[in-house]
C-alpha cells in the first residue's frame, strides 16, 4: 500500500491501484471499440468512422436540439420521467449516463415524456373553449349534420314520445278498477234453424199475414187478418171489420202489410153467427196461407198465433192446443143473434188486436182463426184462454162468402136452454117454430136434446154448433129425453 503525506506531514493512504479482469477475447471482439476509436464514442459527427456496413447519425440539426436539447446548465445525461415515483428510486443508476454504455452523450434529444408535465387539476383553457352553437336552421338546413343523423334523431324522439303516452295511458286507465278495454266472446256459427222450427215457422207465415185498420166518423179499430187467396183475399173476424156492428157503408178498410205496404181493401161478406169475414185488395202476387185439416189437430199439438195484438204488428207467440171442441158463445148485444163457433183452445198469448189473425200448426198450415179470448175480472189481457174458429169451418164459410156474398146455416128451428138434472143434461126445448125442422120432426117444449148426430150435446151452445156442423136439408139423428123416456127421431135440417 502506497503512503502519501500532506502539507502537515501526515501520512494518508494512496488509491487503491485499479484492477481491471482480464476481458474475455470474444467479448472484446464484439463489445469492443472499433478500430481507430479511442473514446466511448465519436466526439464529433464529422469524426465518426463507418462501422462496418452502418453510417453514423449526421449531426443534430440546430432546431431539434433547440427544440428537444437539454436545457442550458443541466448536466443530466438522460431526462428523468415526470413527477415523483418511488417504485424507480432504486433505478437511479439506470438513468445515467456511466450505467447505459450504448447511450450516445453527444445525442442532441431524448425521446421522451414532454419536458414539463402539466398539473391534473389545471384546467387547460384552450381544450376546453366550446365552439359556437349549432341553431335549428344550421341543423335542418345548413347542411351541418347528417341527413340520417336527422333521422335517426327523429326515430328515438318518437319512440320516446310513444313510449310517454303508453306510460301516461296506463297511469289514466288504472285510476278506475272498474271500467276497462274488453273484448267479449262471441258465438262464431249462427244459431240453427232447421226445417219446421219455430223461426221457420214464422219465416214462412208473416208475410200472409197483414193488420186491418177500419176507420169511421165515430172512431176506428184495429184487427189481423190472413191472406188466403192469389186474388187478394183476406178472411179475417165480423167484429174486426165491422167494429161489432157499429160500422157502417161508409167505413174505411185498409190493410197493411209486413213490409209496411199499405192498400185499401173492400168488404166482400160477413157471418156474424160465426165472426167471420172477407176483404179483398189489389195486389200482385201476395203470400197466400194454406189451409190445414182442423179436425187433425190433438191437444198438445205446437201452434203459433200471429197478428197485430195491442198494435203491435207482425207478432208471433207460440203455445199448445189445449182443448178442441169448445163451444163459444159472444157478443148477442143490442138484438143481434149470439156469436157461437166450435173453438180451438190454446194457451198461445193471444190480445187485442190478434182477433182475425192466422193459427198455424207445425208445418205452417192455417187451423184456426184467432177470435177471442177469456179474461179474468178487472184483466182485458190474455190469460192463456185464447179461442180459434177451426179452419175447416172458416174454410167453408169463406168459400161461401166469396161465392156468394152470404152464407147459409142449418137451422132445427127450436128454442132451448141449457138443463143440468140427475135424470137429463143437455139443451132443453123452450119453444119450437111454427113449420120449422124442430116441429115438423115431433119436438115438444120440454124435451131435453141430448145428442145430434155424433155430437153429444151438453148445453145450448154445443146444440147451436152441432146444427151447423150439417148444411140444410140434412136429415140427422136427434136423441132426447121425454118424461124419463129416450127417444131418437130424425130431424130434416132447415136453412136459417
Amino acid at each position: 500500500m502506497n503512503q502519501n503525506s500532506d502539507s502537515t506531514g501526515e501520512q494518508r493512504l494512496a488509491p487503491r491501484p485499479l484492477e481491471r479482469p482480464a476481458v474475455d477475447p470474444g467479448a472484446a471482439a464484439v463489445f469492443g471499440r472499433p478500430s481507430g476509436v479511442s473514446g466511448a464514442f465519436s466526439p464529433t459527427a464529422a469524426a465518426r468512422p463507418v462501422l462496418g456496413d452502418v453510417t453514423v447519425a449526421p449531426p443534430t440539426p440546430e432546431a431539434l436540439v433547440s427544440a428537444f436539447g437539454r436545457p442550458a446548465g443541466e448536466t443530466a445525461v438522460l431526462q428523468r420521467p415526470p413527477g415523483e415515483r418511488a417504485d424507480l428510486a432504486e433505478d437511479e443508476a439506470l438513468w445515467a449516463a456511466e450505467s447505459d454504455p450504448w447511450r450516445d452523450p453527444a445525442a442532441g434529444a431524448v425521446i421522451g415524456p414532454p419536458a414539463v408535465a402539466k398539473d391534473e387539476d389545471e384546467e387547460d383553457d384552450a381544450e376546453t373553449k366550446s365552439g359556437p352553437l349549432l341553431s335549428l336552421s344550421d341543423v335542418l338546413f345548413g347542411r351541418r349534420v347528417k341527413p340520417l343523423a336527422l333521422g335517426i334523431l327523429g326515430l328515438v324522439a318518437l319512440l320516446v314520445g310513444a313510449a310517454g303516452g303508453f306510460v301516461g295511458w296506463l297511469v289514466a286507465r288504472g285510476g278506475d278498477a272498474l271500467t276497462s278495454d274488453v273484448t267479449l266472446a262471441q258465438a262464431e256459427a249462427g244459431k240453427e234453424r232447421p226445417a219446421g222450427s219455430v223461426a221457420d215457422i214464422a219465416t214462412r207465415v208473416r208475410p200472409a199475414v197483414v193488420s186491418i185498420e177500419v176507420k169511421i166518423a165515430q172512431g176506428g179499430g184495429t184487427g189481423s187478418g190472413v191472406i188466403i187467396d192469389g186474388s187478394g183475399y183476406i178472411v179475417t173476424n165480423w167484429h174486426v171489420v165491422t167494429l161489432e156492428g157499429r160500422a157502417d157503408q161508409s167505413a174505411k178498410i185498409s190493410a197493411v202489410f209486413t213490409d209496411g205496404t199499405r192498400t185499401e181493401a173492400q168488404l166482400v161478406g160477413t157471418d156474424p153467427k160465426t165472426d167471420l169475414a172477407v176483404i179483398k185488395v189489389k195486389v200482385t202476387n201476395p203470400t197466400v196461407l194454406q189451409f190445414g185439416d182442423s179436425d187433425k189437430l190433438q191437444v198438445g199439438d205446437t201452434v203459433l198465433a200471429v197478428g197485430s195484438p195491442l198494435g203491435l204488428t207482425d207478432t208471433v207467440t207460440e203455445g199448445i192446443v189445449s182443448a178442441l171442441h169448445r163451444p163459444v158463445v159472444a157478443g148477442g148485444d143490442n138484438g143481434e143473434s149470439p156469436i157461437t163457433y166450435d173453438a180451438i183452445q190454446t194457451d198461445a198469448a193471444v190480445n187485442q188486436g190478434n182477433s182475425g189473425g192466422p193459427l198455424v200448426d207445425s208445418t205452417g198450415a192455417l187451423v184456426g182463426i184467432n177470435s177471442a179470448i177469456r179474461s179474468s175480472a178487472g184483466n182485458t189481457g190474455s190469460v192463456g184462454l185464447g179461442f180459434a174458429i177451426p179452419s175447416n169451418d172458416a174454410k167453408r164459410i169463406a168459400e161461401a162468402i166469396i161465392r156468394d156474398g152470404t152464407v147459409k146455416h142449418a137451422d132445427l128451428g127450436a128454442n132451448v136452454k141449457s138443463v143440468s138434472a140427475e135424470t137429463a143434461e143437455g139443451a132443453q126445448v123452450v119453444n119450437v117454430t111454427d113449420g120449422g125442422a124442430a116441429a115438423k120432426a115431433g119436438l115438444a117444449e120440454g124435451d131435453v136434446i141430448r145428442k145430434l148426430g155424433d155430437r153429444q150435446v151438453r148445453n145450448a151452445a154445443e146444440l147451436t154448433v152441432a146444427v151447423r156442423q150439417h148444411q140444410p136439408g140434412q136429415t140427422v139423428p136427434v136423441v132426447l129425453a121425454r118424461q124419463g123416456r129416450e127417444l131418437t127421431i130424425q130431424v130434416t135440417l132447415q136453412s136459417d
